[in-house]
């Protein structure tokens, strides 16, 4: 399978937008801070891309099958704000049990 560069920072996006909207009307609130992401990716040549290559994101299992030269680990670090330049804020309910909740049944160590 392969995901471009731009598709697997979109995949993020989408997902800290999504834990957002499942946050509203709550109470407590997280600032979400810097999200680091890294990658193996493959450069290739394109002739649509500006720049004439483009970058895909590889999984392991393709990397040992990819020349190592080819391969380029990238490290990509985000942080996540609102259009107009706020914190991006996760809420959480106030309400919730602290802790881990029932553990009576729990299996000891």
């Amino acid at each position: 399978m392969e995901i471009e560069l731009a598709d697997a920072v979109a995949a993020v996006r989408d997902e800290l937008l999504e834990a957002a909207a499942r946050g509203v009307g709550q109470d407590l609130a997280f600032k979400v801070g810097p999200v680091q992401l890294e990658f193996t990716v493959e450069l290739r040549a394109d002739a649509k891309a500006k720049a004439g290559f483009k970058a895909w994101v590889i999984n392991t299992d393709a990397e040992a099958g990819v020349t190592r030269g080819r391969t380029h680990r990238v490290t990509v670090t985000l942080t996540p704000q609102r259009p107009d330049g706020s914190d991006l804020l996760v809420h959480g309910d106030p309400s919730r049990q602290q802790g881990p909740g029932d553990v009576s049944g729990r299996i000891p160590d």
